[in-house]
C-alpha cells in the first residue's frame, strides 16, 4: 500500500492525500482548495496530483473548502467514485460548494475585465456552479459511529473530531493480502470545549496515523474570556468610537458561534443595542443545516434547544442575503456589527466591507480565527499600512484586533490530549500535515515529550509505502 501526501504538506490548505492498494484501488483523504497564493495558487488547484478518473473513493473528513473545495473539479475532469462523509458534512458541501463556484465565477468575471483592458487573454474559473451541483450525486452520507462497508476490502468509520458540525475522524479498515491494516486519518482536531458542538470522541486504534497541525506552536486562552473579549470590542467600537465592527467569518460554524454568543449575551442583557448583519446568503443556508443536526451538538446546547426557540437569533439580528442591502450597509453611517465571509478576507462580501471601512480609525476589524500565510487576512493582521483589495490601495486606519479563541481548531495541548486515545507503541507510522513546516518541528517535538513516535513531516508530493 502506498500514500501520497498532494496537499497540506507543510502548508495549510489543500488537503489531499493519495492511498493506493495492493490491488490498485485509489482513495482519496480530503479533496481541498489551496487558498491564500494569489495567482500561484490558481495554478496548484488545476494541477491535482493525479488522474481523477482513476481515483475511486474520496473519504472527505469534513466540508471546510480547504478539504472539500476540489471535489467539483474532480467530477468535471472524470471522477465517478463515491464521496464517502458523515451526513452533515454531506449537507454543508451541498452549500458550500455551490457558494465556492459562485464565488469563482464572480471573481473570473471581474478579473477578465481587467486583462481585457490589458489585451491579456480570458481566464475561466477553475469549475462552474453546475460541477457543484452535478458532483452532490456522488455523496453518500454516513452517520456517525456506523462502520460503513464502501467495498470488500474496505471499511471507514467516522467519529467526532467537534472541528465543525459533522467534522470526524476517518477510521479506515484495509483488507490487503489476508493483513487488515488500520489508517485513521483526523482530517481537522477541534478544541476541547465547544459552546455548541459534541466534543472531540475517542477513536480506534490505528496502525498508521496521519494528522493536522495547525497550532502544534500555540496554547488558546480561555473561552470566557474570549465571549467577554467579543462583548467588550461591540461595546468600545459600536458605543465608545461609534464605528463599525468588522468581522471576517467563516459562514459555516464561526458565524453560528459567534451568533450563539451575541445571541446570550442580548439574553442576559450585556449586549449592548447596537444592531448585527449577518451579510453572508451562505450564513443563511447553512445556519438552517445546523438546526437539522441535532445528533452533532453537545449536552449544553441540547438544553438551550429546550428553552430558546431561536439561538441563532435575536431582536437586534438581521440575516442579508440580497446584494444590495450588503451595499447599504457600506453607506450606512450607524454603528454597527458586520459579520461577513470569508474568515481569511480573500474571497466573499468581507472584501467590500474591508475596502469601505478599513481607512476609518472609528472602525475595528476582528479576526476570530486562523489566516493562512499569504492570504489578504494575514497580511492585515501583520500590522502593514495600507493595503491592496480588488486592485486599488487602502490605507489601515482600523484598528486591527484578533481573538485566536474562537478558532475550531485545537492548540497543541488539546490535539495531544486527543491523540493521547492511542497506545503509541502500536502506532507503525505518524504523519503530521496541515501546519507550515516550523510550527510542524515544534509538534513534533511536543508529540516526543507526551511518548509519540516514529513521526514523519512529509514533503509535498511525497509518496510512501506504507
Amino acid at each position: 500500500m502506498k500514500i501520497k501526501f498532494i496537499g497540506a504538506a507543510r502548508e495549510v490548505t489543500g488537503s489531499k492525500h493519495l492511498i493506493t492498494t495492493a490491488n490498485g484501488t485509489k482513495i482519496m483523504l480530503d479533496c481541498g482548495m489551496f487558498q491564500g497564493k494569489g495567482l500561484e495558487t490558481d495554478s496548484m488547484n488545476r494541477n491535482l496530483g493525479c488522474s481523477p478518473e482513476e481515483v475511486d473513493y474520496i473519504i472527505l473528513t469534513h466540508a471546510h473548502i480547504d478539504h472539500s473545495g476540489l471535489i467539483p473539479y474532480m467530477y468535471k475532469l472524470g471522477f465517478r467514485g463515491s464521496v464517502i462523509c458523515t451526513s452533515a458534512t454531506r449537507d454543508l458541501c451541498a452549500l458550500m460548494l455551490l457558494d465556492s463556484a459562485f464565488i469563482q465565477e464572480n471573481d473570473t468575471k471581474t478579473f477578465n475585465k481587467k486583462r481585457a483592458r490589458k489585451g491579456l487573454p480570458l481566464v475561466t474559473p477553475i469549475y462552474e456552479q453546475q460541477d457543484a451541483q452535478d458532483c452532490m450525486k456522488l455523496f453518500i452520507g454516513v452517520p456517525w459511529g456506523m462502520k460503513f462497508r464502501i467495498d470488500d476490502n474496505i471499511k471507514v468509520r467516522f467519529t467526532s473530531t467537534g472541528h465543525m458540525l459533522g467534522s470526524g475522524v476517518a477510521n479506515i479498515e484495509i483488507l490487503e493480502n489476508g493483513v487488515k491494516r488500520r489508517i485513521a486519518y483526523t482530517g481537522d482536531i477541534g478544541r476541547e470545549t465547544n459552546i455548541m458542538l459534541a466534543k472531540p470522541d475517542v477513536f480506534a486504534q490505528a496502525d498508521i496515523l496521519i494528522t493536522e497541525s495547525t497550532y502544534g506552536d500555540r496554547l488558546h486562552n480561555d473561552r470566557v474570556d474570549t465571549e467577554e473579549e467579543l462583548i467588550s470590542e461591540v461595546v468600545y467600537t459600536c458605543l465608545s468610537k461609534r464605528g463599525k465592527l468588522i468581522i471576517p467569518s467563516f459562514s459555516v460554524g464561526r458565524t453560528q458561534e459567534i451568533v450563539y454568543t451575541l445571541n446570550n449575551a442580548f439574553n442576559d442583557g450585556r449586549l449592548p443595542r447596537v444592531n448585527v448583519y449577518v451579510d453572508s446568503p451562505l450564513s443563511v443556508n447553512a445556519t438552517a443545516v445546523f438546526r437539522a443536526h441535532y445528533e452533532c451538538f453537545n449536552e449544553e446546547f441540547r438544553k438551550v434547544l429546550m428553552s430558546d426557540s431561536d439561538p441563532f437569533g435575536f431582536e437586534n439580528l438581521f440575516y442579508i442575503t440580497k446584494v444590495e442591502d450588503s451595499k447599504r450597509l457600506n453607506d450606512s453611517e450607524e454603528p454597527c456589527v458586520i459579520i461577513s465571509a470569508s474568515g481569511m478576507m480573500e474571497a466573499g462580501r468581507i472584501k467590500h466591507h474591508l475596502a469601505n471601512n478599513i481607512s476609518d480609525p472609528k472602525n475595528t476589524v476582528l479576526a476570530v480565527g486562523y489566516c493562512a500565510p499569504r492570504t489578504l487576512g494575514a497580511r492585515i493582521l501583520s500590522g502593514i499600512k495600507e493595503v491592496s483589495i480588488h486592485g486599488n490601495v487602502y490605507p489601515v486606519n482600523a484598528q486591527i484586533k484578533k481573538i485566536d479563541s474562537y478558532s475550531g481548531h485545537g492548540d497543541y495541548r488539546e490535539m495531544i490530549d486527543f491523540l493521547s486515545c492511542q497506545d503509541k507503541e502500536a502506532i507503525e507510522k505518524l504523519f503530521l500535515v496541515h501546519g507550515d513546516y516550523e510550527v510542524q518541528l515544534n509538534y513534533a517535538e511536543e508529540l516526543k515529550k507526551a511518548g509519540f513516535k516514529n513521526i514523519e513531516i512529509p514533503e509535498p508530493m511525497r509518496e510512501y509505502i506504507i
